[in-house]
């Protein structure tokens, strides 16, 4: 399995510079980073590696539940799609998982959807046992890679550098198609999503985590996620996560940002006698509010689409060292830098 070729660095709009680890510095990014948003769309190559890239999971892993233990109607359904997709088969035999596919990805514009651009790329994803995992996207000629040993999730961006998650260990969104992280879920009844009747299970980050993740500046209000499991199958069909955060600058009043990301899960396949799910599509809404915008809400849309073309378990040569974080990891960065789902990742 061979990486991806290392392209370009240079940003699409190379007029700012990098931002340094200083409180001020950031700040600064911050808040032109926010305005590009709506403003203009020379960094719409940058908005959409930010938001559509290398989101996490709103929790942490959980340890997996045995089935002797299942109680509640949330475990049943995890156990129903570990049965259904074949995973159970897999429990303690593999090791890692190598994952390559193609993504498209488009600003949407709302005024005139038959102008919106796509930006074509394509993406190589390992995971190895336990919370391993490193992704190399590249889009437009512009790469993101981004990774976590087990210890620390880090992030490296032409426009930032390396710099290492707040909070707990999450895992990838990209990755998950179902894990044992919604065992831990509340069973909130049934839904009809997309003509498929599902169960819906939720997991919301705690507030510990959410100070964790926030600072004096920007304060993580929520983040949570809602499951939506087929009655008929027991696969995971559809993944809906929203966060809301709340940015006052001192003298200013606040702002609130508030992102959406809704993920449909299908063409499911089998590899290894494992049902792996080999397309999807995602729409993203960003909705900025507060009382100082005297125009009202303003709104951003993206979408993007993605395929699996290879699936291998147990890659020959894959090591603990290939998870292995830059050296120089800036620690204990504000997580906005990171913008791992812009305008902030929490």
């Amino acid at each position: 399995m061979i990486r991806l070729a290392p392209l370009s660095e240079v940003p699409t709009n190379d007029e700012e510079t990098h931002p340094s680890s200083s409180s001020s510095s950031w700040r600064n990014w911050l808040k032109t980073h926010f305005s590009l948003i709506f403003i203009t769309k020379k960094s719409d190559l940058r908005i959409l590696l930010s938001v559509l890239g290398c989101p996490l999971f709103p929790v942490s892993s959980n340890p997996k539940i045995p089935i002797s233990q299942v109680s509640s109607s949330a475990e049943y359904i995890i156990e129903h799609f570990t049965a259904a997709s074949g995973c159970r088969k897999i429990q303690g035999v593999v090791k890692n998982m190598y994952v390559s596919g193609k993504v498209s990805m488009a600003i949407v514009d709302t005024s005139s959807p038959a102008s919106t651009i796509s930006q074509k790329g394509c993406f190589v994803l390992w995971q190895m046992v336990p919370n391993k995992w490193l992704i190399e996207l590249v889009v437009a000629a512009h790469k993101v890679v981004a990774g976590s040993d087990g210890n620390v999730a880090w992030r490296h961006t032409p426009w930032l550098g390396s710099h290492a998650a707040k909070g707990a260990i999450r895992p990838l969104r990209r990755a998950l198609q179902a894990t044992a992280v919604f065992s831990a879920a509340e069973y909130i009844g049934e839904k009809n999503i997309l003509g498929i009747d599902s169960f819906v299970l939720k997991l919301s980050a705690n507030h510990p985590d959410l100070t964790e993740r926030s600072d004096n500046t920007a304060e993580m209000i929520k983040h949570v996620v809602f499951g939506y499991f087929s009655q008929r199958s027991g696969l995971l069909v559809y993944v809906e996560d929203s966060y809301l955060t709340r940015i006052q600058s001192p003298g200013s009043p606040p702002t609130y940002w508030e992102t959406t990301m809704g993920t449909k899960v299908e063409d499911y396949r089998p590899v290894e006698g494992v049902m792996i799910a080999h397309s999807g599509c995602s729409s993203v809404i960003i909705t900025r509010f507060g009382d100082n915008l005297k125009a009202g809400p303003a709104i951003t849309r993206m979408e993007e689409t993605y395929t699996i073309d290879d699936v291998a378990f147990n890659v020959p040569g894959l090591s603990i060292d290939s998870f292995i974080p830059p050296q120089g990891l800036s620690k204990g960065y504000p997580e906005e830098n990171l913008d791992w789902r812009s305008p902030i990742d929490r």
